[in-house]
C-alpha cells in the first residue's frame, strides 16, 4: 500500500487554430514545474465540471472565450507526482473567440503536433501526445 496523497483535478485543452497547431503555454518562474511547456487549464475548482474550469481557465489565463459545446473530450492523463496524484482529462476545442494571448506573462506558442515533442513537458502531458498525432 501506498502513502496516502491527495487528488488533483486538473482540466487541460488542446487548442487547435485554423492550421492544425496546437497551443503550448510555458509555466512561469516560480510556479513547480517553471519552464516546463503544457496544454492550458486548470485546477477543477468545488461545484465546477472539467468544462467550465477550462471556459474559466481559457478567459483568464488566454484572453479568450469558448462555450462548453465546443469542448470535446479527448481522453486523459492519470499520473503519480510525489506528493499528490494528478487525474487530468484533456479535451480539445477548435472553436473560440478572441486571439489567444499570455495573460499571466507566461510564454505561449503555437506548435505543430509532429514538433510537440521538442517541447518539455511535465510528466502526466508526455502522454497526451500520442493521441493529438492520431487526431490531427
Amino acid at each position: 500500500m501506498t502513502a496516502e496523497r491527495r487528488l488533483l483535478l486538473v482540466a487541460a485543452c488542446a487548442l487547435v487554430d485554423a492550421d492544425g497547431r496546437i497551443l503550448l503555454a510555458q509555466r512561469p518562474e516560480g510556479k513547480s514545474l517553471a519552464g516546463l511547456w503544457e496544454f492550458p487549464g486548470g485546477k477543477v475548482e468545488p461545484g465546477e465540471t472539467p468544462e467550465e474550469t477550462l471556459i474559466r481557465e481559457l478567459e483568464e489565463e488566454l484572453g479568450i472565450t469558448t462555450k462548453v459545446a465546443c469542448l470535446a473530450p479527448l481522453t486523459f492523463a492519470s499520473h503519480t507526482y510525489e506528493s499528490f496524484h494528478l487525474l487530468m482529462p484533456l479535451y480539445i476545442c477548435r472553436r473560440y473567440e478572441g486571439i489567444p494571448q499570455g495573460q499571466e506573462g507566461q510564454a505561449i506558442k503555437w506548435v505543430r503536433v509532429r514538433d510537440l515533442r521538442s517541447y518539455p513537458m511535465p510528466p502526466a502531458d508526455e502522454p497526451l501526445i500520442p493521441f493529438l498525432q492520431d487526431l490531427l
